[in-house]
């Protein structure tokens, strides 16, 4: 495989799983693949994944998450994002774009208001250009050693028309995923 992208269209389709060796096939063996291992956090699987392929071989990935979470004393849910892999030879070729659009698609149909995302600080730009919003206040996960606050940025996007993060403090209930 080259590092030239020649799918003008690329589409993601949703697996039927997603596996250590398929995230080995997108982003290879390294220990921390996505950058975030000194965040010490637990995470939660996804349960939906999405994924494009090109000649053969998968190349990028998003899953998703339904959560539960409290915004401002409110409790609601949304839909977690996470596991955005892209193949570092095909980055800038506009396959992340394609795959959380995908997952958005999607998410859109599983009810909550709000789709959610955490990442590293050089990632917020990329999700600011797919049309996310970073948070202002503090994020509190759940972990084993109980409620922490979250050390990556965390970012929301409306899945619904009018949907309007609340304003307050947030608590995941769960571990992020």
């Amino acid at each position: 495989m080259t590092d030239h992208f020649s799918d003008p269209s690329p589409a993601a389709v949703r697996l039927d799983h997603y596996t250590p060796a398929d995230q080995s096939e997108i982003l290879g063996d390294g220990a921390d693949p996505f950058g975030v291992a000194d965040a010490g956090m637990t995470w939660l699987p996804k349960e939906i994944h999405f994924g494009v392929r090109h000649e053969g071989r998968l190349v990028a990935h998003t899953g998703l998450l339904r959560l539960s979470l409290s915004a401002g004393g409110i409790d609601t849910a949304a839909v977690g994002v996470g596991g955005v892999a892209v193949a570092p030879e095909l980055r800038g070729h506009g396959l992340a774009r394609v795959v959380v659009g995908a997952a958005l698609e999607h998410a859109r149909t599983m009810g909550p208001p709000y789709g959610i995302l955490f990442c590293r600080p050089p990632l917020v730009p990329l999700y600011g250009r797919l049309g996310w919003q970073e948070l202002d206040q503090e994020v509190h996960v759940e972990q084993p050693q109980g409620t922490v606050t979250m050390p990556l940025r965390t970012m929301w996007t409306p899945l619904h028309d009018g949907a309007q993060w609340p304003s307050g403090e947030v608590r995941l209930h769960s571990f992020p995923m």
